[in-house]
């Protein structure tokens, strides 16, 4: 193919990319584009080299016409500044937010937005100021408790998820690093002692030789992915064909090193979605974690288990977030454009998540201030706070009975969108915790109709009469939603407030396969 234009160096890419978007483009972006074939690759490693042409058409594309897209597709009336398109994927899940997934949870920076005392053209009063007690009563993952600490607030989450107020505990908790790095290493050598003898890393090593032999051969790296950008390849069809062309290689394996695929009951969803070698070595780590003396230690290692587990399951890499069957085969992969496998061993993920774990509590350990912070499960349309909170912190409870609270920033469930406990059920099959599905304001399974919407708006409306008591008199509650039914101002008409102003924020970075422009609102509430 005939190369015309100019070409620049990885180097060279990067420095250009920064000047023309006025944004911070590193090389390793760089190497994603051409890796992912979004540009093309010229020249062989050590002198890679792109067209200038092809960087300026693709960050045309991307920075210029997707603002532009959201307001046609959304409204003129789209706050494009509560994007936040200017932060990387690692500023959007700094320190502590990346410890655990969880769909649906909020960027700390609109968190921030919100709680910090800046002011702009939009947002044009100060709501909260340090020493302030901000209540998230869905706590969720736990972020707008994470960012009330760092800005100096004392915050108050509450869950009817037992799990997930174990993950927004885990955020926010002091620890003895020197404790929890033993546990881990003394965890780590006893794993690898384990699964010394196993017929399973063998086989995962050879399997692993077989792929990378048969991808390089027939999905090379960026050519084919550049292929596929441009409707050279039928991926579909492809893929396909050397799925099957490397079956037999794979059940070869299998058979040779006696590999056992799936477990003897199919009973809970560990026993469905882990292989048999898989499942050994999570009870293996889980009983070990029981021998942990420091509940503080215990509880983190859970997590990082927890983490690690949900990358194991017996699932496609494009499949992790939406389950649909167990894989128990080599198969294409649609995200990685090239033949993946299940997994045979947890060891990696433990590892890696055992490592980057420690990073961020050490992280946010630096950036955190001297405050209060506790998440609280129960259901928030009933709940005592004050005296919960005195029973887990007296000074806390003290603090919260005489100052009262400022506010709420927090994010509801979506009606009909999310089954909260079923996207951790492998966290509460092996922890043993009890869930209360039924609690659970707008699930999935009761769908989005009007039934379901006279469902939601009753629950929110109760949960917000009930904080009510808590809150001090001038309060100032923000709530993140998409509310496509019109459903907030019933809601707030149902507690006795007003929507006093709307912020409507483009979301860009969805987690859902459906790519199309989609925003939500946070709605400011008051007191009528």
């Amino acid at each position: 193919m005939e190369i015309s234009g100019e070409l620049l160096n990885i180097k060279q890419a990067s420095e250009w990319a920064t000047s023309y978007t006025k944004k911070d483009v590193t090389t390793s972006n760089i190497a994603y584009l051409i890796q992912y074939g979004l540009i093309r690759k010229v020249g062989e490693n050590g002198s890679t080299q792109v067209l200038r042409s092809e960087l300026e058409n693709y960050y045309n594309k991307f920075l210029t016409s997707r603002e532009n897209y959201f307001k046609e597709n959304l409204g003129e009336d789209l706050n494009w500044a509560l994007s936040f398109e200017q932060y990387k994927e690692a500023e959007t899940t700094k320190h502590v937010h990346r410890l655990h997934p969880y769909k649906g949870k909020f960027i700390p920076q609109l968190v921030e937005y919100f709680l910090d005392n800046h002011t702009d053209t939009f947002k044009i009063d100060i709501y909260f100021e340090k020493g302030d007690i901000v209540l998230d009563p869905f706590s969720g993952s736990g972020t707008t408790m994470v960012q009330a600490c760092e800005l100096g607030m004392n915050a108050v989450g509450i869950d009817v998820s037992a799990f997930n107020t174990l993950i927004g505990n885990c955020k926010i908790a002091r620890y003895d690093f020197a404790d929890l790095k033993c546990e881990i290493n003394r965890i780590t050598t006893a794993l690898e002692s384990f699964i010394k003898n196993s017929t399973a890393v063998e086989f995962e090593e050879k399997l692993l030789q077989e792929l990378n032999t048969f991808n390089n051969k027939y999905f090379p790296v960026p050519e084919y992915k550049y292929q596929l950008r441009n409707g050279e390849i039928d991926e579909k069809k492809y893929g396909s064909e050397k799925e099957k062309e490397f079956l037999s290689v794979y059940e070869k394996l299998v058979n040779q090193y006696n590999i056992k695929l799936r477990q003897d009951k199919n009973d809970s969803f560990l026993d469905k979605w882990f292989s048999a070698h898989i499942r050994e070595e999570i009870d293996f780590v889980f009983n070990e974690i029981k021998k942990i003396q420091n509940v503080k230690t215990k509880k983190i290692v859970s997590v990082i288990l927890s983490r690690t587990i949900r990358s194991c399951r017996a699932t496609t890499h494009a499949d992790l977030a939406t389950l649909i069957e167990p894989v128990t085969t080599t198969y294409y992969c649609h995200k990685h454009g090239k033949m993946c496998k299940p997994l045979f061993s947890i060891l990696k993920w433990w590892k890696t998540y055992s490592k980057d774990t420690v990073v961020r509590l050490q992280q946010f350990d630096n950036l955190r201030t001297d405050t209060f912070q506790l998440c609280l499960t129960g259901d928030s349309r009933i709940i005592d706070i004050f005296a919960e909170i005195k029973k887990k912190n007296t000074d806390f409870g003290n603090l919260i009975e005489r100052q009262k609270i400022k506010g709420i920033f927090s994010s509801p469930p979506y009606v009909g969108l999310i089954d909260y406990h079923e996207q951790h059920a492998y966290a509460y099959d092996l922890f043993g915790f009890e869930r209360k599905d039924e609690l659970e304001i707008g699930p999935l399974f009761k769908g989005q109709k009007r039934e379901a919407q006279t469902s939601y708006i009753q629950g929110i409306s109760d949960v917000l009469n009930n904080c009510k008591y808590f809150l001090a008199d001038d309060y100032d509650i923000f709530l993140v939603a998409n509310d496509k039914y019109n459903m907030y101002p019933t809601i707030a008409e149902n507690a006795g407030m007003q929507i006093v102003n709307q912020f409507k924020r483009p979301v860009l970075n969805r987690t859902e396969k459906d790519k199309g422009a989609y925003s939500e609102t946070i709605f400011h509430l008051k007191e009528k």
